[in-house]
């Protein structure tokens, strides 16, 4: 390490180890290609969260900058700018003489500029008889070209965090309006219960959504809104698909009673009248007529209409069931397609037939299954064939004596009640 690169402060200010790093480092800038100066300074004003400056000190290293004879910034021309603290502060906007000292102090300390105080404390140059500069005492601009690639990564960090926060505040912003809508087709169709179930969870979710929320809060907020609007909408697709197969079933028995008719009056065997003798003559045996079938045909099978299942409330399920998450991608459940994939880890690992799996589908649908499974992992050691239960729930269910809605508050309130018993204990 060259020695003679090293400066100390001029008059009462001490000299620290930071200070000293920032003068070794600024040593590897005579390595550095040049760069333009403009840019590396937007970079700066990019990074300053990360590199601990304010605005206004920025406002007088733009103001260093200009001092710079050259647009861009090289170790052979030179890093060292000497202004006056009077044209310093017209160029800083007429910041004051104290205000300026301080920023300029704020500036060296977060590693951007060294100063080079000259024996007397005075910034000036001294020059060749050629007029080239031989030495100048002032601030000297190496360590933002030694640093320029550290100053760049951290502008590039936060332009892309700002990117990825401001895409995740427009992606709630697009399903908090989709929910809302599709809520209030749900409301002017009548069903306000429904609506009202709906609308609650959102209220409860909105109303954590903060000004100042931070980015690991925004993504959660943004699983729960993903999550409602899943269910709202698997909610009016069945009623869609409901009205849609209602409407062919009476468009089916008009079809029907149009081709009967049609095909009565086309057949003239049917069309022909009973002729009947006069009253002096034997009554003429009719032309023949086929015998008419005393069995009925069978009815033809009317087409079924899509079952609407119980939805619960996915927020409820991970409150009651919290095992579920260990198996879900990430070890963390965002949504009900996370919860299905974990069902399926729970499926293989304790054997569940899938004609056992297939029959709580057909009864439960995909969520309530989902929530059924998650149950039983939670109190899998209590339970010495999970998939036996499942045909059990399922049993009871078609026999109108069990609701997936009461097992989740029933599991929800024994895991509360242990842990009460376990903090009292």
């Amino acid at each position: 390490m060259d020695s003679t690169c090293v400066t100390t402060p001029f008059g009462r200010r001490a000299m620290s180890f930071g200070v000293l790093a920032t003068q070794f480092a600024a040593q590897k800038a005579r390595k550095v290609e040049a760069v333009d100066k403009w840019k590396l300074y937007r970079s700066v004003c990019e990074a300053r969260p990360l590199l601990g400056v304010t605005d206004r000190s920025l406002a007088v290293l733009n103001a260093l900058l200009s001092f710079y004879p050259k647009n861009e910034l090289s170790s052979e021309a030179g890093l060292v700018v000497f202004p006056s603290n009077t044209q310093l502060s017209l160029r800083a906007h007429g910041m004051a003489e104290q205000t300026l000292r301080r920023h300029l102090s704020a500036l060296v300390e977060a590693g951007l500029i060294i100063r080079k105080d000259s024996p007397n404390g005075k910034r000036y140059a001294r020059k060749h008889r050629g007029g080239e500069i031989s030495e100048a005492y002032g601030f000297s601009l190496a360590p933002l070209l030694a640093r320029k690639t550290e100053i760049e990564d951290l502008a590039e960090r936060i332009i892309r965090e700002r990117l990825d926060l401001q895409r995740l505040r427009e992606s709630i912003s697009l399903c908090r309006r989709d929910i809302q809508k599709l809520c209030d087709m749900i409301a002017a169709r009548g069903d306000l219960k429904t609506f009202e179930r709906f609308q609650t969870r959102y209220n409860a979710i909105a109303n954590s959504l903060g000004r100042n929320s931070k980015p690991a809060e925004l993504n959660e907020i943004a699983g729960f809104l993903a999550s409602l609007r899943a269910e709202v909408t698997n909610y009016l697709e069945n009623i869609e698909k409901s009205e849609k197969m209602g409407g062919n079933d009476c468009q089916n028995e008009r079809l029907i009673k149009n081709s009967e008719s049609e095909s009565i009056s086309e057949r003239p065997d049917l069309r022909e009248a009973v002729i009947v003798a006069p009253a002096s003559t034997a009554i003429a045996q009719p032309a023949y007529v086929p015998p008419v079938s005393t069995t009925s045909s069978p009815p033809s099978p009317k087409p079924v209409l899509h079952k609407q299942f119980f939805v619960p409330d996915i927020v409820l399920v991970l409150k009651a069931c919290p095992d579920i998450s260990l198996y879900a991608p990430g070890g963390a459940v965002t949504g009900w397609r996370d919860l299905e994939v974990a069902t399926s880890v729970i499926r293989t690992m304790f054997n569940i037939s899938q004609s056992a799996y297939q029959e709580a589908l057909t009864t439960f649908g995909r969520q309530g299954t989902a929530a059924i499974l998650a149950c039983l992992l939670q109190k899998a050691d209590q339970i010495s064939s999970l998939g036996g239960y499942l045909r059990n729930l399922t049993r009871k269910a078609k026999d109108g004596g069990f609701e997936v809605q009461t097992m989740l508050l029933a599991q929800l309130r024994g895991r509360q009640d242990r842990r009460e018993a376990a903090v009292a204990g």
